[in-house]
Order: C-alpha cells, then sequence, then structure tokens
C-alpha cells in the first residue's frame, strides 16, 4: 500500500497489474506536492516549473543525441577539410619560425631582390666597386650603399678584414667574397703619400725635405690637427674621435679606440702607436649631477640616468660603486664600465 497524503487518495490492492505506471503517477503527485509545501507555489505554477525543467534537460542532452544518432552526408568532406587545415597550418608554423631571418636577411638572397640579375662572383674592388657591382656580387643593396657612404665620407679598406667592420657585413658573405677581394695597394699608397708636401729635388742649393717625425702625444688633450698627421685619419675622422672622447669624458684605455665608429685597422694601428692615455677623465659626481647631465655621457642611457637619480632620491646618497649595484636593472660589468667616469 502506497501513502502520498491525506488530500490525494489511498491506492492498494490494485497497484500491481500496473507497477511503473502506478511508480510514475506517485511519484509525480509527491513532487508536486513537496514543491507546493516548500516554495508555496500553486498547482499550476508547480506544472510549470517541471514542464521548464524537463525542456532544460532536453536542451542540455540534445547536442550529444544529435551527434551519436545522426549521420552527416559530407563526413567525408570533413576529414578532407580537417587533413587540407592541418597541411596548412603545418605551413604556417615554418613560415612563422623562419620569419625573424628572412626578414632580417631578406635582401641576402638576390632571386628576392633583383631576380634577373643572377650573382657573379668576379675579382672587386671594395674602394672603387659602385653599388650595382656590389649587388652584383651577391651583397644586399643597404649593405653596398652603406659601403659607398662608408668611402664618401673618408673611409678606406687597407686589408680585406675591413670589409668585415662594416655594420651588419654577414660573415657567412664575406666568406664566400674573400678570395674576389682586389685591393688596389698602388692607388692606397700615393692617395697617403699625397697628404703630405712631396720632397724637393736635392741639389747644393736648396735644403732636403725631411718629413717632420710624429710624436707621441696623450690622446685625452689631443687636438684635430694632431690626429690630422697621423695615416688613415682625414678632418673628418679626427673630428669624430674628439667628439667621442669628449662625451666620454675621457679615454681610460686605448681598447676604447675600437668604440669609435669608421676607424679601419690602420687608423687603430696609427692611434695605438702614437697616441697614449695619460691624463686622468673627467669625473661626474652621481650624487649631485641631475640626469641631463648624466645623460650627456656616451655610457649612460636617458632611462638609466633617470633611474640613478630617483634611486638616490629614495635611498639617499652613494657611497661607492657598489651601491649602484643594488639597481637592478645594472650589473657587475656595467658597473665596471662606468665607473671610473664616476665620483662619490
Amino acid at each position: 500500500m502506497y501513502y502520498i497524503s491525506t488530500d490525494v487518495f489511498q491506492i492498494s490492492h490494485f497497484v500491481k497489474p500496473f507497477p511503473i505506471v502506478i511508480h510514475l503517477v506517485l511519484f509525480k503527485v509527491s513532487m508536486l506536492n513537496k514543491l507546493r509545501d516548500y516554495f508555496g507555489f500553486s498547482r499550476q505554477e508547480v506544472r510549470g516549473f517541471l514542464v521548464l525543467v524537463g525542456l532544460m534537460l532536453v536542451l542540455w542532452f540534445s547536442p550529444l543525441i544529435y551527434d551519436r544518432f545522426y549521420v552527416s552526408d559530407n563526413a567525408d568532406f570533413t576529414i578532407s577539410d580537417r587533413q587540407t587545415a592541418d597541411s596548412l597550418a603545418a605551413v604556417l608554423d615554418n613560415i612563422k619560425h623562419e620569419k625573424r631571418n628572412f626578414e632580417k636577411y631578406e635582401k641576402y638572397n638576390q632571386a628576392t631582390q633583383n631576380p634577373e640579375k643572377p650573382f657573379v662572383l668576379t675579382e672587386f674592388d671594395p674602394n672603387s666597386a659602385d653599388s650595382e657591382q656590389l649587388q652584383s656580387l651577391g651583397v644586399p643593396r643597404f649593405i653596398a650603399e652603406r659601403i659607398v657612404k662608408y668611402r664618401s665620407k673618408g673611409g678606406q679598406f687597407r686589408k680585406k678584414e675591413d670589409l668585415k667592420r662594416i655594420y651588419d657585413f654577414p660573415p657567412k658573405l664575406y666568406d664566400k667574397l674573400e678570395p674576389y677581394i682586389s685591393l688596389n695597394t698602388d692607388n692606397q699608397s700615393v692617395k697617403v703619400d699625397n697628404r703630405f708636401p712631396e720632397k724637393p729635388t736635392f741639389t747644393e742649393n736648396k735644403p732636403v725635405y725631411v718629413k717632420p717625425a710624429i710624436v707621441v702625444f696623450d690622446i685625452n688633450s689631443a687636438d684635430t690637427t694632431q690626429l690630422i698627421k697621423l695615416k688613415g685619419i682625414g678632418s673628418k675622422l679626427a673630428a669624430r674621435i674628439v667628439k667621442f672622447r669628449d662625451g666620454l669624458g675621457g679615454f681610460i684605455s686605448t681598447n676604447q679606440y675600437n668604440e669609435v665608429f669608421g676607424l679601419d685597422s690602420l687608423a687603430l694601428a696609427e692611434l695605438n702607436k702614437f697616441s697614449v692615455v695619460r691624463s686622468e677623465p673627467q669625473k661626474i659626481n652621481v650624487n649631485t649631477a641631475t640626469a641631463e647631465i648624466l645623460d650627456r655621457h656616451i655610457y649612460i642611457s636617458a632611462k638609466q640616468a633617470q633611474i640613478i637619480v630617483r634611486y638616490r632620491e629614495q635611498h639617499g646618497s652613494y657611497n661607492s660603486p657598489t651601491d649602484l649595484l643594488k639597481i637592478k636593472i645594472f650589473d657587475e660589468k656595467y658597473i665596471d664600465k662606468i665607473k671610473p667616469y664616476l665620483a662619490f
């Protein structure tokens, strides 16, 4: 015997012939009564709620039922599309992986730059070859223009290795072109000798002209007239060296000559031979200098100068170069580089 509620009805011996139906009916009636008692719904509101729950369950499980029992007529076409999409994705991944190298060296490929003119490796002189000739050898256009510009500012290639001093010149390309580099040493010697007056013919009446010997000088106090006397250094390079020196506050080592742009092997050899570092560099008081003053130094950027000043304002004066290591953006290598120019 099943008991539902006193206000519904009682079922006794006739339940057995229809057990499933009776159970469903009893469950429905029980749920109706419980919902009405708990939420205070009317009978119609309870039925509407059950219908809404039923619709939600149908909508929830309908995609699963659809995927299980519905077979698409275009199944083969979908698989084919997926295979095509996978292959395209693989190609795109390879393109993305090689994109950085392609962007950096895209002009190194002559087929991309000028496909109708293939590479022709022949002997050439970098001191006289024009941009088109360099490009025909496989040199990218922007590198060829950089070489011509370097020559127009007084630069000269004294030996084959000087070609590698051109900014961004590819090492592999140099290895390929090195056997074909032919420097005209005769023209170079004539050009260098023309910088000095020709020796007069020796006669009894005229004294023999003797070229004055170059005296070793202090690079931190030298002017452009002293620098011009060195082989391989003209007025533009001399002015560039002085400007770089003043931006540093003075050289502390001859190794810093390599940091001056445009100096070839001959100019560097002359500087190392006739110039020395004798006087001390000018120093900046890191505890009193403003960000603008610090920024004027070649080794200190505007952002680094601002950080140095802000840290000093927040934490007090610096006592030694090691205090600068407390700033996270600086490492020991950088501090060793700038500490000769700082005063505390």
